[in-house]
């Protein structure tokens, strides 16, 4: 059935009924059904969840995780995101959980991240001063625990911080505070965790920790093996137990990499799907093997080896750089989702409201919707809400990406987390929590940098091949070197080492989500959603853009701007008649007649008999007389004359006017004229996109003439006019008839089916009404030359993922033959295992090093 009103993200009339949708797919497919009085939803049970995911070390991995999700009964879809580490899954949530799909990512032999506070438990961090004794934890536990609604906490005399869980619907975090307070101690609010960030963080840490204790262990072996070759001084004692010392050495490294070897075994022997993991693991695992064996042959007396026969110092530095590689990748890689914790960062932590007479300062969390908030200059705005009273100029720039103060006054809207600047008002909250505009930004350019791009599908079959590839062209070399070539076993099995740890599908797979990560928080800073990787791909391949008229190209906000009197008619009387037909009108046309009316303080009586006729206009009756207010069409099938007017008409439509007909009683009484202006911004676009090649077009229910007066004003050549709205997006399927890769340009509401029909729909937003399920691409401020900053920035972010994509092909192309020995026989080196390594640990560094210089890209318009 129908989705209900308030919760449709589309809307559209069809056969004079209105029509509203959960969802853009939703209203896709009514868009390819018959006529049909109801429409029913598929995906109204459909849920979506992220979960960050712990212990991936490649896009193998990631694959891995994708396919066991996929298996999940209730699963739609699941993608994995390696440069993330989330997992986004689309399931019925009539068949699926959470609980499976963490019991499917532990069983293929990953962790997950939990994320908190749970659904009905809200988490607050205090900072208790006063709080120096394991006395005063006592008291305040037992203030905590006496508390009806706290669920948990924990105390840390260290830190003087107190965490506290709570069911927000019995208690609050003033309620705490005053708590402790009266239990004789100062609390405060103080930033609340970040799961996320303290996970990268911690990993961080770990690769770090974990590289220093690798080669603090390793470098002694180093020494040990060129004193073989060099005459380095080494006491005697070492001498004569070197094997066993590099035994000791090695062992503790191989156990701090161990990770290495748990989760590469599991992906070959139990997932059947082996990953880089399972390459370090085996290539590691044959040196520290061979080694192992040569010292108990040396141990025990054996003359087959020596000391220079081991390769501990190998499988040594192997684990140490690689766990360096991990390191710097897991820095660049927090590095690319730096536009969301900016976003976030922008989030004011309190409010002042009003509240019985007083003002209080409140923390932003409980704040509510009706809240009147007091904001003195210089102050953060904390929610979305309109004026009541005062103005003031407001900076917007933190969300909209607009340099210029906003000038507010009474009624109109302001944006949380925008900066207040000279005057003082106060507002009404109407948006808190997860409905005001921040959380939706931040909540768009998340999903977006979840979300995979079509050209990342190369990379994903690559990589699902890529590592049983490496396993045969390591054996097949080592075997070659061996039978074939005629060297000695150590020389095939350095071959193999090489091969296997050289190879690298990291790279692969991170070539495209970081770059998209970076594209989508560029997008934001400047004011542009993109809300998928899909999206930022497409807008760099479109070539002809189709822009709306009203509200997109001009202001939205007509004037009347002539009023011309027929068949002795007064004007006023002309303008009255007009104005009480159109009160009833949403249409801005007839909002202009209406304001002109008002205007000139003309009491309007009401009609009767109102009905409108899309496209033509409207049929009333008014002070007993029948009339009809439209264009020609409307006069035309009425049979009435307008053959005396058409010069007047078509003078007004030569300069851009839309020219209104009235009819009293089946007589032409007057025609308003009426002028939309056009954005400042729209010639300046349209020249640019021009000069780029691409086709504009502009769409139109004016007649041609009009339209055509309009588009020649801004340097369109191509114009649809006297388009009916629900013909909007057959015009766009035409287009596409002609192999054209389409964008439109709507307001997001009005133009839903062709932003729907269009290859990109790009959406004019407006700060708080941002209509997150219209568009591919959302602008946040009404401005047109944002359309050029996105097609530049996809094409940008698309550059970049070629880039990387050859850099990590190439790096892989030129550094496998190379470790299989194909110089050997030219120039006689061979590449030792510890570079292979190196190499390979700082290849997945180098493409998202690349993806990182993104930031420096500059729009045509550069307005920040």
């Amino acid at each position: 059935m129908e989705i209900e009103k308030e919760k449709a993200k589309f809307k559209t009339v069809k056969n004079g009924k209105e029509y509203f949708f959960c969802s853009k797919n939703c209203y896709e497919k009514f868009l390819g059904e018959e006529k049909t009085k109801e429409h029913k939803h598929p995906l109204i049970s459909d849920s979506k969840q992220s979960i960050l995911i712990k212990d991936m070390h490649c896009a193998s991995c990631a694959l891995t995780i994708e396919k066991a999700l996929n298996k999940v009964e209730g699963v739609k879809s699941a993608n994995v995101n390696y440069a993330t580490e989330k997992a986004t899954i689309v399931f019925d949530k009539n068949k699926a959980n959470s609980g499976l799909f963490e019991k499917a990512i532990k069983k293929a032999g990953y962790g997950v991240i939990k994320k908190e506070p749970e659904k009905g438990k809200n988490k607050v961090i205090l900072k208790v001063h006063g709080m120096e004794s394991q006395h005063c934890i006592g008291i305040i536990e037992s203030t905590l625990e006496k508390i009806d609604g706290v669920k948990s906490y924990q105390t840390n005399l260290t830190t003087q911080k107190a965490t506290v869980f709570f069911d927000s619907d019995k208690v609050k975090t003033s309620d705490l505070i005053k708590a402790i307070d009266n239990a004789g101690y100062k609390a405060e609010k103080t930033e609340t965790s970040d799961i996320e960030k303290e996970a990268r963080q911690k990993e961080i840490e770990s690769y770090k920790n974990k590289f220093l204790s690798a080669i603090g262990l390793s470098l002694p072996l180093m020494y040990l093996m060129f004193s073989n070759f060099f005459p380095l001084p080494v006491p005697e004692f070492i001498m004569q137990n070197e094997a066993i010392i590099q035994f000791l050495l090695a062992t503790p490294v191989m156990w701090i990499g161990r990770r290495f070897f748990t989760s590469g075994f599991k992906a070959l022997i139990l997932n059947k799907n082996p990953n880089m993991d399972s390459l370090v693991a085996i290539g590691v695992g044959s040196a520290y093997v061979y080694s192992l064996i040569a010292v108990i042959a040396i141990l025990t007396g054996s003359s087959l080896f020596s000391s220079k026969d081991l390769y501990f110092e190998v499988a040594a530095f192997l684990i140490a750089f690689i766990l360096l590689g991990k390191y710097f990748e897991s820095l660049a890689k927090g590095k690319t989702s730096e536009a969301i914790k900016k976003l976030m960062g922008l989030q004011a932590k309190t409010a002042l409201i009003e509240r019985n007479g007083k003002e209080i300062e409140i923390p932003i969390e409980e704040v509510l919707v009706g809240d009147i908030v007091i904001v003195k200059p210089g102050m953060k705005i904390p929610v979305d809400g309109k004026v009541i009273s005062g103005h003031s100029s407001i900076d917007e720039s933190m969300v909209t990406g607009e340099s210029i103060p906003v000038e507010k006054n009474i009624n109109d809207t302001v944006i949380g987390a925008t900066i207040n600047k000279t005057g003082s008002f106060k507002f009404k909250t109407e948006k808190i929590g997860e409905e005001t505009a921040l959380a939706q930004i931040i909540k768009f350019v998340e999903d977006a940098q979840g979300s995979k791009a079509p050209i990342q599908e190369l990379g994903d079959k690559i990589a699902s091949v890529f590592v049983p590839a490496v396993m045969i062209i390591a054996v097949v070399s080592a075997l070659f070197w061996f039978f074939i070539g005629g060297q000695a076993f150590l020389f095939a099995l350095t071959i193999f080492i090489s091969v296997m740890i050289i190879a690298c599908p990291c790279a692969i797979g991170l070539a495209t989500p970081t770059a998209v990560m970076v594209g989508t928080g560029l997008g934001a800073e400047h004011g542009i959603l993109i809300k998928n990787a899909e999206a930022l791909q497409k807008t760099g391949e479109l070539n002809t853009i189709v822009f709306d008229k009203t509200g997109t190209l001009t202001k939205g906000k007509p004037e009347v701007t002539n009023i011309i009197s027929l068949n002795g008619f007064k004007e006023k009387e002309v303008l009255e008649i007009a104005a009480a037909i159109e009160n009833k009108s949403e249409h801005p046309l007839g909002e202009a007649i209406v304001k002109k009316s008002k205007e000139q303080k003309i009491i309007l009586k009401e009609p009767e008999n109102f009905n409108s006729i899309s496209g033509k206009g409207i049929q009333a009756v008014y002070n007993k007389k029948n009339i009809l207010l439209g264009n020609r069409k409307l006069m035309e099938e009425n049979k009435i004359k307008t053959e005396f007017i058409e010069s007047s008409l078509q003078k007004l439509e030569k300069q851009g006017k839309t020219a209104v007909v009235i009819s009293v009683n089946n007589t032409p009484a007057g025609i308003i004229a009426v002028a939309d202006t056009l954005k400042e911004n729209s010639f300046e676009a349209i020249k640019i996109l021009n000069k780029m090649n691409l086709d504009t077009i502009m769409i139109s229910g004016d007649n041609e003439r009009t339209a055509r007066a309009i588009a020649d004003q801004i340097g369109i050549e191509r114009v649809f006019a006297e388009v009916l709205p629900e013909e909007k997006a057959e015009k766009v399927k035409e287009l596409q008839k002609e192999n054209l890769k389409v964008a439109m340009v709507g307001d997001g509401i009005n133009d839903a089916p062709a932003l729907a029909q269009a290859d990109i729909g790009i959406a004019i937003g407006s700060g708080t009404d941002i209509a997150i399920e219209t568009g591919d691409v959302i602008l946040v401020k009404n401005d047109l030359r944002d359309v050029v900053t996105a097609i530049e920035l996809s094409k940008y972010a698309m550059n970049k993922i070629k880039q990387n994509f050859f850099w990590a092909f190439a790096y892989n192309v030129i550094g496998i033959p190379i470790a299989a020995g194909i110089l050997f026989p030219f120039t006689g080196i061979l590449l030792s295992p510890v570079i292979a390594g190196t190499a390979m640990a700082f290849s997945s560094v180098s493409v998202v090093t690349n993806s990182l210089l993104m930031k420096r890209f500059k729009a045509s318009f550069f307005k920040k």
